[in-house]
């Protein structure tokens, strides 16, 4: 089960390979403007960019998470927060505590109330939140979807952790050589609806189509909404269910956490792998007790620094969400806007007992 280091180090080029290559095709697609326009619906219609405009001061920027009480998403918001107070705007996070499909409409309502310059949004549904933010965007506050797409023509950007593709077939690649291509999985999700969750799912169903895990076989998705207990509940249930499970995918921190608690008290620990998305601070024990070998994220407090300016960039006018759009994101670095105002912050770093105590989130 445990892989030679050696293949463990083979995996991080490869990702990166992978990453490099999706950043290739998104920047070498070529489209004409009249295409720009289209990909981004009503993000673009009529608005022209002034790159050269200054940042505006006293913007008023609000998060809405999947959750308040996440604490993934916490990281995202305060880095995001923290960043806006470095271009002199002011941030907050507001949200619903559970993650239902439309306990976000409320608060869209009451941020356009008070006239925010721009909603950063983590969705919980891709269209559930499209009536309100619809009219935000009316009213000319400018909508930034994060870690969680909406519907596209929903928001003018959306900034995704790393491409989605890359995500999905990584993390089968992962489990895959710690199992020797061999073996039952099942994949520990968050709601049925999440966008992300669902994408990423896609390509790992698309993963496994190739010959290479022709051993392997996907037995099932559950979901655990995102719900510690719930997730607990699931991950045994998935054991049980399924005596000869191999190995588990969750690509969600309180999943991959809740699964990882579960199998590390049981006599799964050392049987059964499990790999996903998870953060530093909440895996390091089980990583130390030898519950999970590794495990993937990118920095969540990246994501927020990024959308603060992705955010502030649109209500300054220096961008309109248009492809091939740039805009500079303070120490990040200059980013270009993609096909239907998609931005990629990077590759996902992979964690393991070698590097985990660098990282602190």
């Amino acid at each position: 089960m445990h892989p030679h280091s050696r293949a463990r180090r083979r995996i991080l080029p490869a990702a990166a390979a992978v990453c490099a290559l999706a950043v290739a095709l998104a920047g070498c697609s070529g489209t004409t403007k009249d295409d720009a326009a289209k990909d981004t619906g009503t993000a673009a219609a009529g608005a022209k960019a002034d790159p050269g405009a200054p940042m505006k001061k006293g913007l008023k920027l609000a998060f809405l998470p999947k959750q308040i009480n996440n604490p993934y998403e916490k990281i995202v918001d305060d880095a995001g927060i923290a960043a806006a107070k470095e271009f002199g705007a002011t941030g907050k996070e507001v949200g619903p505590s559970d993650a239902k499909a439309s306990s976000q409409v409320s608060y869209i309502n009451t941020l356009i109330q008070q006239r925010q310059d721009a909603i950063l949004i983590a969705a919980n549904d891709p269209n559930a939140v499209c009536g309100p933010l619809k009219q935000a965007m009316r009213q000319n506050i400018k909508v930034v979807a994060y870690d969680s797409d909406t519907a596209k023509d929903c928001r003018q950007i959306f900034i995704n952790q790393a491409s989605s593709e890359e995500i999905g077939r990584t993390q089968v690649q992962h489990l895959a050589k710690q199992l020797g291509n061999k073996g039952e999985i099942a994949i520990l999700s968050a709601t049925q609806n999440a966008t992300n969750q669902n994408t990423w799912i896609e390509f790992m169903k698309d993963e496994l189509k190739k010959p290479a895990y022709q051993d392997m076989k996907l037995v099932k998705v559950a979901y655990g909404d995102d719900d510690d207990q719930k997730s607990f509940q699931e991950t045994q249930g998935l054991l049980k269910a399924y005596p000869n499970l191999k190995g588990i995918i969750s690509p969600t921190t309180v999943g991959i956490a809740a699964a990882a608690r579960y199998i590390s008290g049981s006599s799964y620990k050392g049987k059964v792998v499990l790999n996903g998305l998870g953060t530093p601070n909440q895996m390091r024990k089980y990583v130390k007790d030898g519950t999970v070998e590794q495990f993937s994220l990118w920095d969540p407090k990246k994501l927020g620094r990024l959308g603060a300016y992705a955010a502030a960039s649109l209500a300054s006018g220096r961008i309109t969400g248009a492809q091939g759009e740039t805009f500079t994101a303070g120490d990040l670095g200059e980013y270009t806007i993609g096909k239907d105002g998609e931005v990629i912050l990077g590759p996902p770093t992979v964690f393991d007992v070698k590097n985990i105590d660098e990282f602190d989130f």
